[in-house]
């Protein structure tokens, strides 16, 4: 499932490829029905909550989009091709247009729902009116893993399992240590870097999480895994102490992490 990172990059390149013209949206498969009363209008602005995307456009109507587990984008220049596969929802611009294929939702939606939306989510550490202490007011009356809570979009909008297991081992603590247990410092410390490390996300287009003098010694990975302390390195030594890393099930996803460093 795309991080919070990938849908703000998202929601540039769409910003800069198609607001403030009209834009034409249809649906190749037909499941978007709503995109005839959509297409024509103005592409205002596009704007993002964690993974939720957000096309706005001109007379109010929003589409929202979650791309779930499989859902992708893909761009290309004017004229596009004929669609391949189930493209959900096409938007084509003056310049550039971009296929939807396989999100969780893809729905013309209000203002009202979209603050429903956000209302439901915890603060986006992407976003320059996050509130970390309302992250921090649910991490510490929890009782509840702290890897569990970094996955739960209630808490912190956006923190996927790639940032849930780095951002955990950058700063030495166990996954399933109660959130109680995690000091205000630590808490303090753990948000500066997760918005550091997310935002260099957005620049690059890639996850970046692991140290010039930690980033030696493992098998090479492949073109689109990033290159972490613990993620997927189950079994592997630790970049730091050469310690096995471990691998659990938490909340339905696989958490990684050091049993040495992390404590």
């Amino acid at each position: 499932m795309p991080e919070g990172h990938t849908l703000h990059r998202l929601a540039r390149l769409h910003q800069r490829r198609f607001a403030g013209a009209p834009a034409v949206v249809s649906s190749p498969q037909g499941r978007f029905a709503d995109a005839a009363m959509i297409t024509g209008r103005v592409f205002t602005r596009a704007s993002v909550w964690g993974k939720h995307l957000f096309h706005h456009y001109d007379g109010g109507p929003i589409v929202h989009i979650h791309l779930g587990l499989y859902g992708t984008f893909t761009e290309a220049p004017v004229p596009m091709p004929l669609p391949v596969g189930q493209v959900r929802m096409r938007v084509v611009g003056a310049e550039y247009g971009t296929d939807l294929r396989g999100p969780t939702a893809c729905e013309v939606v209000d203002e009202a729902q979209v603050s429903a939306i956000v209302a439901r989510l915890g603060p986006d550490p992407l976003r320059r009116d996050a509130d970390p202490e309302l992250a921090w007011t649910r991490i510490s009356k929890s009782r509840k893993s702290i890897g569990a809570l970094l996955m739960d979009q209630r808490v912190i909008a956006g923190v996927g399992n790639v940032y849930r297991s780095e951002l955990l081992f950058r700063h030495h603590i166990d996954p399933y240590r109660p959130g109680r247990d995690v000091a205000d410092a630590e808490f303090a410390e753990a948000w500066t870097d997760l918005v550091a490390l997310m935002k260099v996300g957005v620049r690059r287009g890639k996850i970046v999480v692991v140290a010039p003098e930690h980033d030696h010694g493992a098998p090479p990975y492949a073109p689109n895994r990033p290159r972490t302390y613990v993620y997927r390195r189950a079994g592997e030594p630790c970049r730091v102490c050469s310690t096995p890393v471990r691998t659990a099930v938490l909340e339905g996803r696989n958490v990684f992490w050091c049993p040495t460093c992390q404590i």
